[in-house]
C-alpha cells in the first residue's frame, strides 16, 4: 500500500482559479454545445475559470502538472475516463480538488464515486462542493513498469483479451470510428489463446492461464462493464479479477454478463484483493482508464486517499 503525502506537493491557492480540463473531442464531439453552460455554472460559484489550453494528450497532462504548480484552487475534467486519466498524472497525492464532469464515451470512474450522469447535474454538484470547500478522499493505483516507469490510474487497468483487443484497433487504419473496435474483437477471437500469468498479490505467487486479468481500483471500465463488480475506490485495496482457460463460445457467451457484474460467478472466474499486485505476462501492452499504459510486468499498488474528489 502505498502512502501519499498531500505535504510534499505545493500548496492549494484557494483564492486560485479553477483550472478547466476540456477534451472537445469527448463523446465524439457530441457535447460540445455544453461548455459555455458548463463553465458558467463554475463561475457561478465565484471563483475565477480558467480553461487550459491542450490539444494533445501530452499537452493536457502537461498543462494541469502547470495548473497545479501556479497555484489552482482545483481541477475540473471535462470529458471521459481518457481525461480523467491526463488529469490524475498532475493531482494524485496533491491536496488539489478534482471534479470529473461526464462527457466522454466512457464515464466509469465519475458513475463509480457517485456523480449524476448527466454532466450539468454533475456540474452542479462539483460547483456546490466548492462552495461548500467540501472533498470526499477516494483512492488511486500507482503503476510501475520494470524500467521504473510510473503511472497513476483511476479506474480499471485491462491486461488481457480486452487489452489486445485495443492494442490491435489502435493499429488499424481502418474502419473508423467503433466499427474498427468491432473489427479487432473480431480478429483477437480468432486468434484467442489463454496466457500464463505470473501474479504476486501482497507477496503470494500464483501461476494462472487466462484470457481475462482486470486489476480494479473502480469497479467499471469500457463504459459501464462491471468487470470488478466489488470494488470500492475508499477500501485502500485493489480487486484482481482473472478469467481464465476460456475458449471463444465461452467468452461470448460470459462477456454480456461483465455489464451487470455476474461473470464473476461463473466457475472459470476468480477474484482477489490486495494492497500490491505484480503482474507479469509475455507480449501484453495494458490499458488504464481506456487509455494505453504500460508494458508488462509491472506493479501496481493501492494508493489510499491519493485524490480530493469534489463531491
Amino acid at each position: 500500500m502505498l502512502a501519499v503525502n498531500a505535504a510534499d506537493h505545493p500548496h492549494v491557492a484557494a483564492d486560485g482559479p479553477v483550472a478547466v480540463l476540456v477534451n472537445a473531442a469527448a463523446g465524439r464531439g457530441r457535447q460540445r454545445g455544453l461548455l459555455p453552460r458548463l463553465l458558467h455554472r463554475l463561475a457561478a460559484t465565484g471563483r475565477p475559470v480558467r480553461v487550459l489550453p491542450a490539444r494533445t494528450a501530452d499537452e493536457a497532462e502537461a498543462a494541469c502538472r502547470a495548473a497545479v504548480h501556479d497555484g489552482a484552487s482545483a481541477l475540473v475534467a471535462l470529458g471521459g475516463d481518457g481525461t480523467v486519466h491526463r488529469a490524475v498524472q498532475a493531482i494524485a497525492g496533491t491536496a488539489l480538488p478534482f471534479g470529473p464532469v461526464p462527457l466522454g464515451t466512457g464515464n466509469d470512474f465519475a458513475a463509480d464515486v457517485g456523480l449524476p450522469a448527466d454532466p450539468l447535474a454533475a456540474v452542479d454538484v462539483i460547483a456546490a462542493a466548492l462552495r461548500a470547500g467540501r472533498t470526499r478522499p477516494v483512492d488511486l493505483a500507482l503503476m510501475t513498469a520494470a524500467d521504473g516507469t510510473r503511472r497513476w490510474y483511476a479506474s480499471v487497468l485491462a491486461a488481457g483479451f480486452d487489452a489486445i483487443v485495443n492494442e490491435r484497433a489502435n493499429r488499424m487504419r481502418w474502419p473508423r470510428g467503433p466499427r474498427r473496435y468491432d473489427l479487432a474483437i473480431l480478429v483477437e477471437l480468432a486468434r484467442l489463446r489463454p496466457r500464463r500469468y505470473t501474479l504476486r498479490l501482497d507477496g503470494v505467487a500464483h501461476e494462472v492461464d487466462a484470457v481475462l486479468v482486470a486489476v480494479g481500483n473502480c469497479a467499471s471500465y469500457g463504459g459501464g462493464m462491471r468487470i470488478c463488480p466489488d470494488a470500492d475506490p475508499t477500501d485502500g485495496l485493489l480487486d484482481v479479477v482473472v478469467g481464465g482457460r476460456f475458449d471463444r463460445r465461452t467468452l461470448v457467451r460470459v462477456k454480456p454478463r461483465i455489464y451487470r457484474g455476474t461473470h464473476v460467478a461463473h466457475p472459470l472466474v476468480r477474484g482477489y484483493r490486495a494492497r500490491t499486485v505484480e503482474l507479469a505476462a509475455e507480449g501484453i501492452t495494458t490499458y488504464a482508464d481506456g487509455e494505453r499504459a504500460l508494458d508488462l510486468p509491472l506493479t501496481v499498488t493501492a494508493a489510499p486517499a491519493a485524490l480530493r474528489l469534489l463531491r
